[in-house]
């Protein structure tokens, strides 16, 4: 076998009779588009995580030249990306200027529930402006048309500032080639196209985005969480997961990686929303949780998963007990995450986060219990608890055009 130098790079010939051990490739260098794009990506990363920050700073920090770094900042306070902010004080010599983020540069965020649908304005920063609730219809075309109208009222309120898009987090999974959710089952919208209406209607960048995998965006982008192997689980109506690998976010076919809510723990078990039986999230989400407290009741009553955890905080042992009991099963589902995928860290949100102290350590029993042989249990940590993560999310899919590569998350 002989090899050759072409002008695409190495192609290896094989010996007479004998099939290629490796087919040709021809690797083409980036263009200089490419290293501009990249560099500005760079420098505009930098610029959000370390604002206010100088040109001098940001060629020391980034490496790139002091001339590389002052014509892309130019470049991004031309776009209103980037402002210039006060002068810092030198010994000598020159005073720096420092660069923030454009705070008139906005991003429209909607987190959808099966309940309620949550509306809010973001800076680039992930801070919050304004916000407002919904209730959420139980037609899907009612739901629409009443949420275009509110994202309508949003636009026009944000009017003098740049709104760079619309980000919205569901509870479901959004298969990218159609825009369609196609796995739903709290919110049973199966087959609705969202972003296409609310593009035309607006006018804007429309991203849509698993609840789960958009906590992970929010991890990562503002919470900084310096991890490349995580999973987000969010415990609600049902159990979301969200899944980041080597410094990836998997979504796989259709979108559908990370659905371990609908594993099924018993055959027999009680019969789930997306169709089987005995799903995770029908022994360790909030609805368990109150089947629980209701099955040891001597009768049924109306009472929200807050209630619940009041309930417990006062001295219910009841109540108590219910929580005990779906905090053991989510250590249970846990342990098919752990053997599976490895993660370093897990992450939870969710309401019983308030109450973390009483019940992370039942969580963290279960799980450690058959962790495998000579394998490290990664550990497992609540969420800030501010029940902001889906929000900043959404915001975190709108910013990742102009701040990641090619939908990836920054390094």
């Amino acid at each position: 076998m002989r090899s050759r130098i072409t002008e695409g790079g190495p192609v290896i010939d094989p010996a007479p009779g004998k099939r290629p051990a490796v087919r040709s490739v021809r690797i083409r260098p980036a263009s200089s588009e490419v290293a501009r794009d990249i560099n500005r990506r760079i420098i505009l990363n930098l610029i959000r995580l370390r604002h206010p920050i100088s040109r001098a700073d940001l060629a020391r920090v980034s490496g790139l030249q002091r001339s590389t770094v002052s014509l892309i900042v130019e470049q991004l306070i031309e776009e209103q990306w980037v402002v210039e902010g006060p002068t810092g004080r030198l010994p000598r010599g020159r005073r720096p200027t420092f660069l923030r983020l454009n705070d008139e540069r906005v991003i429209i965020a909607v987190d959808l529930r099966p309940t309620q649908i949550t509306l809010a304005v973001s800076d680039a920063n992930g801070k919050f402006s304004a916000q407002e609730t919904m209730l959420t219809p139980a037609d899907p075309g009612a739901a629409m048309a009443e949420l275009i109208e509110r994202i309508r009222r949003v636009v026009k309120s944000c009017r003098g500032r740049k709104i760079e898009g619309i980000g919205i987090s569901v509870p479901g999974r959004i298969d990218e080639r159609t825009n369609c959710l196609v796995f739903s089952p709290n919110l049973k919208w199966a087959g609705l196209d969202m972003r296409t209406p609310i593009a035309n209607a607006t006018g804007l960048t429309v991203e849509l985005e698993n609840a789960a995998n958009a906590c992970v965006l929010a991890a990562v982008w503002f919470d900084h969480v310096e991890c490349r192997n995580l999973v987000v689980i969010t415990v609600s109506e049902g159990i979301g997961a969200g899944v980041f690998l080597n410094g990836q976010l998997v979504r796989g076919q259709h979108g559908m990686a990370g659905e371990f809510g609908h594993v099924s723990l018993d055959p027999e078990g009680p019969l789930c929303n997306c169709g089987l039986r005995g799903c995770w999230e029908m022994f360790a989400s909030n609805r368990a949780a109150l089947r629980y407290y209701f099955e040891s009741a001597a009768q049924a009553g109306d009472l929200s998963f807050a209630d619940l955890l009041r309930r417990a905080g006062q001295g219910d042992s009841r109540a108590r007990a219910a929580l005990n009991r779906m905090a053991r099963y989510l250590g249970r589902g846990l342990r098919t995450i752990v053997a599976g995928l490895a993660p370093e860290r897990i992450i939870v949100i969710g309401d019983l986060t308030q109450s973390w102290e009483h019940f992370g350590p039942v969580i963290e029993s279960e799980m450690r219990t058959s962790t495998l042989p000579g394998r490290c249990a990664p550990q497992v940590i609540p969420s800030r608890n501010d029940g902001m993560d889906r929000l900043r999310g959404t915001v975190a899919l709108i910013l990742q055009n102009d701040f990641g590569a090619n939908r990836e998350i920054p390094a």
